[in-house]
């Protein structure tokens, strides 16, 4: 267990650049539960986050779907719940609900109640969705631990990148999600469920520094700073706690678990075991036209190569999944 790092010190200064004082000013107060809805209850996060360039999200949606150019969301409309007249989904940490959104797009049969605590990101979704015509889904800014959900009454518990964000996750599956599940229920994630507390290998943090290494100088300028990441080192945990005590608490658990209550629908691994910490706030130089696409094509190739590599003998940091209650019926 690595407690702290330069990993976390450059953080630091970074995160004062890109968000500013008051951010950081938030990360002192005593209630963790206040720490953890700082990190999410802004308007615009400004950032250079790896998911923003265009080929990786195609990466996704070719592992996933098959297709560069089909999302996920798209693929499980198009394949799954489409029998019935109404289902009704619960999205448990939707935060901004983009992808809660174009579910409803996509699926006018389904019911979303989209919960999160993040008051000003769940306005925003409801203005866009009043602007789309969208009558489907609905938005409740809660705290998802101490809501009293109605016993059996989703088809659907659904979660995009918020799983790992709650901790004891076989007592979590238990409690919440298959008690508001009706007995046919259904679990569908798309959620990174690697090492809790990004407490990476030595050779997974070896592999991201060996995809750095290909990577030109002017290419790893960190985003709204004159620094060059030329080296990870691993987050710390005491940082971790500090941002934000929920993330990747139990993500560790979320697999075993899932497996232990669930019988398994569709199951995909998504990679990022690289990606996400390698394009971490140098995303913005492979996103227009900054570089050369010949280049940028080579890079980005070299780099899905070497994290193929990986992921032939490491488990995939990220998961899209269906699963089923078990003792049901297959969907």
């Amino acid at each position: 267990m690595r407690l702290l790092t330069l990993e976390d010190i450059r953080d630091i200064y970074i995160k004062f650049h890109q968000r500013g004082l008051p951010f950081l000013f938030s990360k002192l107060k005593i209630d963790s539960y206040q720490r953890t809805k700082s990190a999410f209850n802004v308007k615009e996060i400004e950032s250079a986050n790896f998911w923003s360039i265009p080929e990786v999200r195609s990466r996704w949606n070719k592992l996933v779907t098959g297709d560069i150019n089909k999302t996920y969301e798209e693929y499980l409309s198009e394949n799954y719940f489409q029998d019935s007249a109404e289902i009704k989904v619960l999205a448990l940490g939707s935060g901004g609900c983009s992808h809660e959104l174009r579910l409803a797009e996509l699926n006018p049969h389904w019911k979303i109640d989209c919960f999160d605590f993040s008051d000003k990101l769940l306005s925003i979704a409801s203005g866009i969705a009043k602007d789309k015509g969208l009558r489907n889904i609905s938005f409740h800014a809660e705290n998802v631990l101490t809501y009293d959900f109605e016993p059996g009454k989703y088809d659907i518990v659904f979660f995009h990148a918020s799983l790992h964000h709650f901790e004891n996750i076989f007592q979590f599956l238990k409690d919440v999600v298959i008690k508001s599940l009706k007995p046919t229920g259904c679990l569908i994630i798309n959620e990174f469920v690697g090492k809790n507390r990004l407490q990476y290998s030595k050779q997974q943090i070896q592999y991201i520094n060996k995809a750095l290494q290909l990577i030109p100088q002017q290419y790893k300028r960190i985003y709204k700073t004159n620094l060059f990441k030329n080296n990870y080192y691993g987050s710390g945990v005491v940082r971790m706690i500090i941002a934000d005590p929920s993330e990747c608490v139990d993500s560790e658990s979320i697999m075993p678990a899932i497996h232990e209550y669930f019988e398994v629908v569709d199951e995909k691994a998504m990679g990022n075991n690289l990606l996400q910490s390698v394009f971490k706030d140098i995303a913005h130089h492979f996103v227009g036209n900054e570089m050369p696409d010949s280049e940028k094509q080579r890079l980005l190739q070299d780099i899905f190569q070497l994290e193929d590599d990986f992921l032939k003998s490491n488990p995939s940091d990220f998961v899209f999944g269906i699963y089923q209650v078990k003792g049901s019926h297959a969907v």
